[in-house]
């Protein structure tokens, strides 16, 4: 028989079943009316921020500090809702909030007992306390949890009361909802759940302090193993494929949720609505191999030093990937700082455009000579970065090799205001100094760019010479997106076509793109810009502070940077454009006499110009007899020297060249044997020198 104690036991429960019974219909409209539950049209949620396909790339805590992600059904896996409803409240969907039966079960056994075996709550009297919490566990308490379960489920669809159960549900420490447990415990959206872990998801709620992986892992095991054993019961589960569930180890790691584009993120935050996600054109996958790739970078380049880089879509002006920094939250390098939107020197990366302008005036061809020596501009000498000089070389090689002097005598003939305007036309306004008009210096990064100005203009090179406003979702409603011709379809890819040729850095794969680099004055700066047929990414690297960093350079620093930021982007390469029909391009030998050689002169027709001495073999002398010890098995070559002419020279032995153009002025001859031997030289001027040799 039962004891007294018991038997009061099983009246307070019995009481507890029927105490909602009891009540009239009249009197729970009453109760209805005058006491409606706390249901707020939204909840309280983090603010997210998503990608362009809706993936989450940054979620901001709540007011009260819990990070709690809006959930709705079609985001969860469908077993995991099933096992969750078997196992909290195997009758939800056919009850009005109380399931009777499953109060007087708990009712019998707990007055049998003498504790709780197990609850009756069902989900509509779980999600009750929830936004309701009560103050004890007294019966007072379990009725009106029952009462609010009623009104909810007058209120709320059963989807509805799923949802708002699956946003709320406690699952340890400041995680509140499946979303957030899910990416916490497992780094993943709950959309593609296995057994073990959808299983360890509906046992948290109970007691999600105690259960807590990351704190109780054995705990946790063993509530995640009691699970799989009820929906084996259940029927739910197979035995085999519950026991494969409960091999699966259960992680006791809590990792931090997605904290991607942080720059962007916070620059769209004020525009948050309450339950409304914010929406980044970025793709979540890009954005995490160039964040990847900016922590390597800098990491090997050292302290203080930061990495940005953007990466758009040409056709669109879609920016997929951005980084404004190496690390947000690294005071070291000044994280916080968004680098794509610092105002900065861009060394030589703007050459592109000024070739460009001279392709569209039809001042060069690819294959024209251009001279590579020192030159005044009243006043303004350009260097090399070298500080050497090539002597003459065509315009391709000039720009592949992005030597100084050559573009600034092309600027100087198209004309820094034309250049200026172009751009300006093409939605970057660079910044000059105070009070000063465009001068020659703008072609060697004297003015004032972003990265994202940069990336701009370079999607009018990947886009047939049509650029596009860049846009990431952080911009004003109204702001305006336009689109322009940077250069036309001709000269755009005759610029391409240089800049596809360019070498890339060492160790980097060819990847059918198109690149440029650049180096600010002082070494404050270093850039890289490249495209295929449809993508642009941009490389800036340096210090937030503009400090100097010695040996820093586009090409050795920031070009590899390019590279695998392409690699680790995901994107496919789309193939670079091909030759437009009917375009030209003629060899050295077929151009016309006023392409052969760049020179502009007053009248600004384009003529040869010839400032350097004739070439002149200073050794060997004229009627020298040398010996060589040409009949010996080791004969010495004949080493060659010259004074004056311009660079490349080609050298000849009795009428035949040696292999090769060369720009030193020595070069080494090897006779076929002994005797009288005519040695000559051409510069690229067309001048020569000869003398005459006796070998022995």
């Amino acid at each position: 028989m039962l004891s007294r104690k018991l038997r009061r036991r099983a009246a307070i429960a019995a009481a507890s079943c029927t105490g909602i019974l009891a009540l009239s219909a009249a009197t729970l409209w009453e109760l209805d009316r005058a006491y409606p539950p706390p249901l707020p049209a939204e909840l309280t949620v983090s603010t997210e921020v998503q990608d362009r396909d809706g993936e989450l790339l940054r979620a901001f805590a709540t007011p009260d500090g819990y990070w709690r992600l809006e959930t709705r059904l079609d985001q969860v896996d469908k077993q995991f809702v099933d096992m969750l409803v078997t196992y909290e409240d195997k009758r939800f969907w056919d009850h009005e909030g109380v399931d009777v039966l499953a109060l007087a079960r708990a009712a019998g056994q707990f007055a049998t007992s003498g504790h709780i075996v197990s609850g009756g709550s069902t989900l509509s009297m779980q999600l009750a306390r929830l936004i309701e919490p009560r103050e004890s566990r007294s019966l007072g308490s379990k009725i009106k949890q029952m009462l609010r379960a009623i009104q909810i489920e007058r209120r709320l669809s059963k989807r509805e009361i799923l949802e708002r159960y699956l946003t709320l549900a406690p699952y340890g420490g400041n995680l509140e909802g499946v979303r957030a447990a899910s990416l916490a415990y497992f780094g993943k959206e709950p959309k593609r759940l296995t057994v073990s872990e959808s299983a360890l998801l509906v046992a948290l709620p109970q007691l999600p302090e105690k259960r807590r992986p990351d704190r109780n892992l054995k705990i946790a095991h063993a509530a995640r193993d009691r699970v799989l054993t009820r929906m084996v019961s259940s029927g739910l589960l197979g035995e085999r494929e519950a026991a494969r569930a409960a091999l699966d180890d259960v992680s006791g790691l809590r990792r931090t949720l997605p904290a991607l584009a942080a720059h962007a993120a916070y620059a769209v935050l004020p525009k948050a609505i309450p339950g409304q996600p914010l929406q980044l054109t970025i793709r979540k996958s890009v954005q995490e191999g160039l964040e990847q790739v900016a922590r390597d970078a800098a990491t090997k380049l050292g302290p203080r030093l930061s990495v940005a880089m953007v990466l758009a879509d040409s056709r669109t002006g879609d920016i997929l990937g951005e980084v404004g920094s190496a690390n947000f939250f690294d005071a070291s390098r000044s994280g916080w700082i968004d680098m794509t939107k610092i105002v900065r020197s861009p060394g030589s990366t703007l050459k592109p455009f000024i070739y460009g302008l001279a392709f569209e005036q039809g001042l060069v061809a690819q294959e024209t000579l251009i001279d590579d020596s020192p030159v005044d501009f009243s006043g303004y000498r350009p260097k090399n970065f070298d500080m050497g000089y090539q002597g003459d070389v065509s315009i391709r090689q000039a720009l592949q090799l992005s030597l100084n002097v050559p573009a600034i005598r092309v600027l100087d003939a198209v004309g820094p205001t034309r250049l200026m305007a172009r751009f300006r036309q093409a939605g970057v306004s660079p910044i000059l100094p105070v009070n000063e008009a465009p001068g020659l210096a703008i072609g060697l990064g004297g003015v004032g760019v972003t990265l994202r100005d940069l990336v701009q203009l370079y999607t009018g090179l990947a886009n047939g010479g049509k650029t596009h406003t860049l846009h990431d979702g952080t911009e004003p409603a109204n702001a305006e997106r336009t689109s322009a011709t940077i250069l036309d379809g001709q000269a755009n890819w005759q610029i391409i076509d240089i800049l596809s040729g360019v070498k890339p850095p060492e160790g980097a794969l060819q990847r059918g793109i198109a690149y440029k680099t650049g180096t600010s004055y002082g070494y404050r700066d270093a850039w890289s810009v490249g495209f295929d047929g449809r993508y642009v990414l941009g490389v800036w690297v340096g210090r937030p502070d503009a400090g100097a960093v010695p040996g820093l350079s586009g090409y050795v620093s920031a070009a590899p940077i390019l590279f695998e930021g392409f690699v680790r982007s995901g994107l496919a390469t789309v193939p670079l454009p091909g030759k437009p029909p009917g375009l030209f391009s003629p060899r050295r030998e077929d151009l016309p006499v006023t392409l052969a050689r760049f020179g502009a002169g007053s009248d600004g027709l384009v003529q040869a110009t010839v400032s350097e001495p004739a070439p002149t073999i200073i050794f060997p002398p004229d009627g020298a007899r040398v010996d060589l010890g040409t009949n010996s098995v080791d004969a010495s070559p004949l080493v060659l020297k010259l004074q004056g002419g311009r660079a490349p020279f080609r050298w000849l032995a009795n009428g035949k060249p040696l292999i090769g153009i060369d720009r030193r002025r020595t070069a080494t001859w090897q006779p076929d044997g002994a005797g009288y031997s005519t040695l000559t030289v051409i510069d690229a001027a067309g001048r020569a020198a000869s003398v005459k040799v006796f070998v022995e």
